[in-house]
């Protein structure tokens, strides 16, 4: 049996990085970056040279943001893909790893964030599901104080971007990704829900259950859809990935009327 050919176009890190000059990616801003690797083509040197390139564009001033989300460590009664037996339940809650900055893995998100998660000098939010990781000179005060109650809201790195002033680049990645649009649900304010993972606390590691906002990312691609015909949206290739950067605060406050209107019984209403 021959191997699939390899399909193309052929990237690298120069020509990524001219792509993303091109689309309007500038030298000392801070991005928040939601990738698809794949759709870019044949990278020469993988994840790693996305990441340099991204780093080259934004210069020694400039700030990158990823989600670092670690989904699997949550309560498995309400894992569906794929959901587990429920004689499983009581076991897999003792015996989840605590999260860990240093080690927790990346899921769900790509693996260019798992690269950036491990980069040098590379800074990771303290959320035990949604944490995000920062590679620049404001990355500290991005990932800081990102509260266990407030997974995408105004204690979330998300909040922090928004006052930075930082744009969000869909490298690939459909606005069904777009995680800025949490921070509106945080707004309207959806119902509450329990929460669980597991910790670590001065008495060790604990499973522990807490209270935050509900949050789905339902309709995200109608929001997104929206979005683009009304405001500001720069549009371009990055090698054979479709690509879009706009500004998080602008995208946040357009989803605060839209989510009411559009998903009222996610936002109680």
């Amino acid at each position: 049996m021959s191997a699939k050919p390899v399909s193309g176009p052929m990237c690298t890190r120069a020509s990524l990085a001219a792509d993303l000059r091109t689309l309007g990616l500038r030298p000392g801003e801070t991005v928040l970056v939601h990738s698809s690797l794949s759709s870019l083509g044949w990278v020469c040197g993988g994840p790693v040279a996305v990441v340099m390139a991204l780093l080259d564009v934004l210069g020694e001033e400039g700030t990158l943001v990823v989600p670092t989300h670690s989904g699997d460590n949550s309560d498995p009664a309400l894992w569906s893909n794929p959901p587990v037996p429920e004689a499983w339940w009581e076991g897999i809650r003792a015996a989840t790893p605590a999260f860990d900055t240093r080690t927790t893995r990346t899921l769900g998100v790509g693996v260019v964030p798992e690269t950036v998660r491990t980069w040098p000098g590379a800074l990771r939010s303290s959320h035990p599901q949604t944490s995000f990781a920062a590679v620049g000179p404001r990355a500290a005060a991005i990932v800081d104080g990102h509260a266990p109650v407030c997974r995408l809201g105004e204690r979330s790195p998300l909040a922090r971007l928004e006052e930075s002033g930082a744009r969000i680049l869909l490298l690939g990645a459909g606005y069904d990704s777009c995680t800025a649009f949490h921070l509106a649900e945080y707004r309207i304010p959806a119902p509450l829900t329990d929460n669980s993972f597991a910790v670590v606390t001065p008495q060790g590691r604990r499973w522990v259950t807490v209270r935050d906002t509900m949050i789905s990312s339902e309709r995200f691609d109608e929001l997104g859809a929206a979005y683009e015909k009304e405001r500001p949206v720069l549009r371009g290739a990055v090698g054979g990935a479709g690509a879009r950067l706009f500004g998080l605060a602008d995208a946040v406050a357009y989803a605060e009327g839209w989510l009411p209107a559009h998903r009222p019984e996610a936002a109680g209403i």
